[in-house]
């Protein structure tokens, strides 16, 4: 009895950690704008019609005495997912705010392939933003955030100022394609076939080319200024991209 006692309570634990991590919100959408405000946050494109947010680190944070309690913030913000966030339809924008300033949850966010995704952070607190398997336009602003962008197609506008930027970018690419760090690296994989107009700058770092991107570079500046600017074209040319790291390394790499 006191074996199928235990089996039972295993079970109840298991199904209730199960529910924490599968715990999601939906909102039916496959076109619009997706505004993000969160300091760590992974966006991945998915064949869907909805944006399907999750978490799975609400089980640490949970506060016996909030139970039957709502956060509510000055802004008039309330946490309306169960994720620790706030998300908000404004016409043909779903804007998403986290509720605390300091820290934010470890949210997923998959995106139908219409919606245009815009990333803006600004808090000091600000961790590791992953943008995966986008086919639309991105449009990132941060200011403490790594930013990591794979299998993207573009335009995307990209800067962050106390954060890297590391991209892999597919064969299919739109542009323009702008990525800037002011005072980390910035580091990008093109296919070795990719035609693109390439403006490449940096201040104080260094402009590192993988040997099989034979760059006719039209040739300027001077070796006295301590900035490097790298314009020419790739492939005959073709695509916008402009890559700069102020303070820091600007890597351009075949994608293998």
């Amino acid at each position: 009895m006191k074996k199928k006692l235990t089996i039972i309570i295993v079970i109840l634990a298991f199904c209730s950690e199960f529910e924490l991590l599968a715990q999601e919100f939906k909102i039916s959408k496959n076109s619009g704008r997706l505004e993000i405000h969160l300091g760590r946050v992974t966006v991945e494109g998915h064949n869907g019609n909805e944006i399907i947010f999750s978490s799975t680190n609400n089980r640490h944070e949970k506060d016996k005495r909030a139970e039957g309690l709502r956060t509510v913030t000055s802004l008039g913000l309330e946490d309306n997912t169960g994720l620790g966030v706030n998300v908000t339809t404004k016409g043909d924008v779903i804007e998403v705010l986290q509720l605390k300033k300091t820290t934010s949850p470890d949210i997923k966010i998959l995106v139908p392939k219409g919606v245009i995704v815009s990333y803006q952070h600004e808090s000091q607190y600000g961790s590791t933003a992953r943008f995966i398997n986008l086919p639309n336009e991105i449009e990132i602003s941060a200011q403490y955030n790594n930013v990591e962008l794979k299998n993207v197609t573009g335009p995307i506008t990209a800067k962050t100022i106390y954060g890297s930027v590391d991209a892999v970018l597919e064969s299919v690419i739109k542009d323009p394609i702008s990525i800037v760090s002011i005072y980390g690296h910035v580091d990008v994989s093109l296919p070795e076939t990719t035609k693109a107009n390439l403006k490449l700058s940096t201040s104080y770092g260094e402009i590192l080319v993988a040997p099989e991107f034979k760059i006719d570079i039209d040739k300027q500046g001077s070796m006295v200024s301590y900035s490097d600017k790298v314009s020419g074209k790739i492939n005959g040319g073709g695509l916008n991209i402009d890559l700069s790291a102020n303070y820091g390394k600007v890597y351009l790499r075949r994608k293998i």
